[in-house]
């Protein structure tokens, strides 16, 4: 009986010391710090929250900071907040900063995705991309913008369906639904003979 007792301590004692070996060294997470600054409106019934503003950082250093006139907390998930007029900061450490606007957006507190929806800009060193919908994740480190999407810069509109940037190398794709329809370029300087 004694025998029994100790190979089961020991072998719940392996077990907890695997688990924190394996949290320790194998689960690491590259978002390594988040702040929540907020002021809540009604804190006894209501769960509408104004002056919103999240950040999070990154191991490499880079930041992500979200800020709404309201946010309100999805009753069915916590995670998840509903934003209204919503601004957004990407503060890359090598490369140049991103600027979201919005009029909506559906943060998600626990992974930092954010959809972005109405009226979205988007600006980047001289190039600006409007659309009616972005899905944004730090994790991927992407962000798609669709509908009605208008991406210019100092020479050209683009009129396209749908653009996709990697946030950390800018690369961007610019492309359509229908592979039988072409993105429409036009030039700034067009004076009708080009």
């Amino acid at each position: 009986m004694l025998k029994r007792k100790i190979v089961i301590f020991f072998g719940v004692f392996f077990l907890f010391l695997i688990l924190i070996l394996y949290n320790k060294f194998f689960n690491k997470r590259e978002i390594i710090q988040t702040s929540l600054v907020e002021n809540e409106i009604n804190t006894y019934s209501s769960n509408v929250i104004e002056d919103v503003e999240y950040i999070s950082k990154d191991s490499k250093g880079n930041k992500y900071i979200i800020k709404a006139l309201t946010g309100e907390i999805d009753y069915s998930d916590t995670s998840i907040i509903f934003l209204t007029n919503v601004t957004a900061l990407i503060e890359l450490t090598d490369k140049n900063n991103i600027k979201i606007v919005s009029d909506f957006g559906k943060y998600n507190v626990d992974n930092f995705d954010t959809i972005f929806s109405k009226n979205v800009k988007v600006d980047y060193l001289e190039n600006r991309i409007t659309g009616e919908y972005m899905d944004f994740s730090i994790n991927r480190g992407t962000m798609f913008i669709t509908n009605n999407v208008i991406y210019t810069n100092f020479d050209n509109i683009l009129y396209a369906d749908v653009v996709e940037m990697n946030i950390k190398t800018k690369d961007t794709k610019i492309s359509m639904y229908d592979t039988n329809k072409k993105v429409n370029i036009k030039s700034k300087e067009y004076d009708g003979n080009n």
